[in-house]
């Protein structure tokens, strides 16, 4: 999906006022000599921007509009390195609540619902975001922010939620209370709005079922506003992105090359209207594609496909690449598992070892299911896991990201 004309009219101006704040993309505009664009292709000779560019820009590098203007920062939820600090003007604070008031409309809530926001606030774009975005829709916020599943769940059987808004982590947490504690007759729960990190297909069912919910995958990231540039609607196609505030390439990683709509790649985003910091080719490292075509709910907005993993979240062992989502590709063939999994890499005696736990109930034999998935993973990986099965509930569940692959060669 090329660039419009009305599209670069907006990139046209971002880089006006990255040249006059003259921080350090204006100064890679100067550089390479570019002060306007007028085509597809001179789009794409623009440089990138990355993750390092904004961290060395700490703590105020990258605002571009006048500090008088900037009404809030943000801080992405990274725990290496120096933060990234994104600054907001007023109006770039509403337009991100316009989005994610789109996103709760496309997932069919209205004023009436009762919407309970479980991610955090403070720093973190996450429990704003919802929150903005709900009042901007009008409906009832309920604001408990992260931890406190008693309370959570009590708040939720009072207010009668009708909408949560959590990680696909700490939603799943929250099934299995409301399971185990035999409540699910005082849940007036009926949508899940699931962001933040990549989940499974059988993640997703374990959660809808049990809590007898629709769920709609939200997406963004601190650097471009915050969750809420796209979600997927009734149809389940992919999540519809809003590219009259952003637009999405995908770039083959290695040769940064724009690959073409329905391949896979790296999402690379512009934003198009952003004023306190706006990015031009900003690369994500989530892996995912453009989907050709028009959804079939009539939308007009484009679409991208679930993401698949990160760049970074590639391991090498014995030579290998492996993503996490080859693992669970592997689990959803075995309904005797849980969506839960951790993987952990150690060096032992010369060489690289990598186990993968897993959990089921009672009612199996460890040993022959632990067998049978250390041959599944040989077949399609090329090497045999140290498999380990765990009780149901032994894996760690988290409120917010769980870290699912443990690389302790480095550690």
């Amino acid at each position: 999906m090329k660039i419009s004309k009305e599209q670069i009219e907006l990139v046209n101006g971002r880089i006006e006022a990255l040249l006059k704040a003259n921080n350090f993309y204006g100064k890679k505009l100067k550089e390479a000599g570019i002060g306007k664009i007028s085509t597809a292709e001179e789009f794409e000779q623009l440089p990138f921007s990355e993750k390092a560019d904004l961290r060395d820009a700490y703590p105020l590098g990258l605002m571009t509009a006048p500090e008088e203007e900037i009404v809030r920062i943000h801080s992405s939820s990274g725990t290496t390195g120096k933060p990234v600090i994104i600054p907001y003007t007023a109006k770039d604070v509403d337009d991100w609540a316009i989005m994610f008031k789109r996103c709760y409309e496309i997932a069919g809530i209205t004023n009436k619902d009762r919407i309970q926001i479980t991610p955090g606030y403070g720093l973190w774009t996450a429990g704003i975001g919802f929150q903005n975005g709900a009042e901007k829709l009008g409906a009832m916020v309920i604001p408990m922010g992260p931890g406190n599943t008693e309370k959570q769940l009590q708040m939720m059987q009072d207010m009668e939620s009708t909408v949560i808004c959590a990680t696909s982590s700490y939603a799943l947490l929250l099934s299995e209370e409301i399971e185990k504690r035999g409540i699910k007759k005082n849940i007036k729960l009926k949508k899940g709005i699931i962001g933040s990190e990549r989940w499974s297909d059988k993640m997703r069912k374990t959660i809808a079922d049990s809590l007898g919910i629709s769920l709609y995958d939200i997406y963004g990231l601190t650097e471009i506003y915050g969750p809420g540039i796209g979600i997927n609607c009734d149809e389940n196609t992919g999540m519809h992105y809003f590219d009259d505030y952003v637009y999405v390439e995908i770039i083959d990683p290695k040769t940064l090359k724009t690959v073409e709509d329905g391949e896979m790649g790296e999402i690379v985003i512009t934003t198009l209207v952003k004023e306190g910091a706006p990015l031009i080719r900003y690369r994500t490292h989530d892996l995912s594609r453009i989907i050709p075509g028009k959804c079939p709910c009539g939308r007009s907005y484009p679409r991208l496909d679930t993401i698949m993993g990160r760049t970074d979240d590639m391991i090498k062992i014995h030579g290998v690449n492996v993503f996490p989502a080859q693992i669970e590709e592997i689990l959803q063939q075995f309904p005797e598992v849980s969506s839960e999994y951790q993987i952990r890499i150690s060096h032992l005696e010369g060489k690289d070892s990598m186990r993968l736990y897993v959990e089921t109930n009672g009612t199996v034999d460890f040993k022959a299911l632990a067998d049978r998935l250390a041959e599944k993973v040989k077949s399609a990986i090329g090497f045999t896991p140290l498999v380990k099965v765990v009780e149901e509930g032994l894996l760690p569940r988290s409120e917010k990201k769980t870290k699912r692959v443990i690389d302790e060669r480095y550690e």
